[in-house]
């Protein structure tokens, strides 16, 4: 009896045993899901683009969202080349529901993460400054992101496309060949609901954006912004032209910089842009073009102010690249009576003040000049207030952000400037002018 009770116990734990103790174990690991792909937007700020949004597609539509199921990782490549902050997580601030453009929804299949930015945090940044062929450009990198939902085990890990505001609404496929042989690429806006004739506002870069793609001289320094509403609705409406060098606007005959000492090779290819474009958009109002620019592109806005200053109505310079020593006393008599606001840091260490900014303006206010501007600020500071206000410092040779914001108000003397009573910025103040 005793053996058979034995037998048929051995029976059981061969039949039930295995089953048990397979219980006993810890379950495994949720197999990972690949949910959907996802959107990266895209949006310049003052020190440069960021990826500061992306919006996941979901299979099933959901009405609410928790960020902190959410774990983002980027990863930025560019082949042969070591790029600081390579691989790094990124924080998610906030997550709503929205549709597949990020916009707020109540109930959709899409959901946004927005994402933390700041100055000092390159791993959102999408382009990189990078020196190849013997030069340095800012140049777009390999970009990519990771996201696992945490409470599900899903992921995203494949982009599907990229949304930047602003620079949509930019053609990005300008082209021109001068007779010369120069060929330029180059972008432009068209300004929305606009009645009659529109003023023009051209953009000339800074060093860092030549090239062939023209988004970036448009995401590089934020300057989409002159396409943006608040800066839109003091002209009414105006075209943005984005002229883009294939190198710098300052590179001479022998490849080198020149600060006005000799001729660069761009001048004559970029005017002829300029009249190419101006004729092929017969709404423009040719009394009120508009040209400025940074650094290398605040060279040439001059130059071009120089070599015609009864084409454009006014000019709007920051970083100024253009020495005073290279300047006559006929050319700046020439350009007495062109409206011009010029922009600049003390602390600027490339485009030394005393230089160039300085001596032009004292210059031409010697000789009379009426209708000329110069905001000269001590540093250039986060204007926002997030990052440090007044006591964050970006490089003093960024002050094209006070441009490209609109903040800058002030002249020489500290004093507001005056336009019929009423103290006005820079872009106000440009909106009024007209040959």
């Amino acid at each position: 009896m005793i053996r058979r009770v034995t037998l048929l116990c051995t029976l059981l734990l061969l039949i039930v045993g295995p089953t048990s103790w397979a219980s006993s174990l810890p379950a495994p690991y949720p197999t990972r899901v690949i949910a959907g792909t996802y959107t990266l937007i895209i949006e310049g700020f003052d020190w440069g683009p960021a990826v500061n949004k992306v919006v996941l597609s979901l299979e099933e539509e959901v009405s609410t969202v928790n960020k902190t199921q959410y774990k983002v990782t980027a990863t930025r490549e560019v082949k042969g080349t070591a790029l600081s902050e390579a691989n790094s997580s990124r924080t998610v601030l906030h997550a709503y529901v929205s549709d597949a453009k990020g916009q707020v929804m109540p109930k959709s299949k899409f959901v946004t993460l927005v994402l933390a930015i700041a100055p000092n945090d390159p791993i959102a940044s999408p382009i990189q400054y990078l020196r190849q062929g013997g030069r340095a450009a800012n140049q777009w990198i390999d970009y990519k992101l990771n996201i696992q939902d945490e409470s599900s085990n899903q992921v995203w890990d494949q982009e599907g496309g990229r949304i930047m505001p602003l620079i949509d609404k930019f053609d990005l496929n300008g082209k021109y060949t001068h007779k010369n042989g120069v060929k330029l690429t180059y972008a432009s806006y068209e300004p929305e609901n606009a009645n009659g004739k529109q003023p023009l506002i051209i953009w000339l870069h800074g060093g860092g954006e030549g090239g062939t793609d023209p988004s970036i001289p448009l995401i590089a320094n934020r300057a989409a912004n002159y396409a943006a509403p608040e800066i839109q609705r003091y002209f009414g409406g105006a075209h943005v032209l984005v002229p883009q060098s294939p190198t710098f606007w300052m590179q001479n005959a022998a490849g080198n910089y020149t600060r006005g000492q000799v001729d660069d090779v761009y001048n004559q290819a970029l005017m002829g842009l300029i009249e190419d474009f101006v004729k092929k958009n017969p709404q423009i109002d040719t009394n009120r073009i508009y040209v400025g620019g940074c650094s290398n592109g605040g060279y040439m806005s001059l130059k071009l102010i120089l070599q015609h200053p009864d084409y454009f109505a006014a000019g709007y310079i920051s970083a100024l690249a253009y020495n005073s020593e290279f300047i006559s006393d006929q050319q700046l008599k020439s350009i007495k009576d062109v409206p011009i606001w010029f922009i600049h840091s003390k602390d600027d260490p490339v485009t030394k003040p005393n230089e160039t900014v300085v001596p032009v303006y004292e210059r031409l206010k010697a000789i009379g000049a009426p209708n000329v501007y110069f905001s000269y600020f001590d540093h250039v500071v986060d204007i926002t207030g997030v990052f440090g206000g007044e006591g964050y410092h970006y490089s003093g040779h960024w002050s094209w952000i006070y441009s490209h914001a609109n903040k800058a108000a002030l002249d020489y003397d500290g004093k507001p400037v005056m336009l019929n009573g009423k103290a006005v910025t820079v872009m106000e103040w440009m909106a009024a002018q007209s040959k």
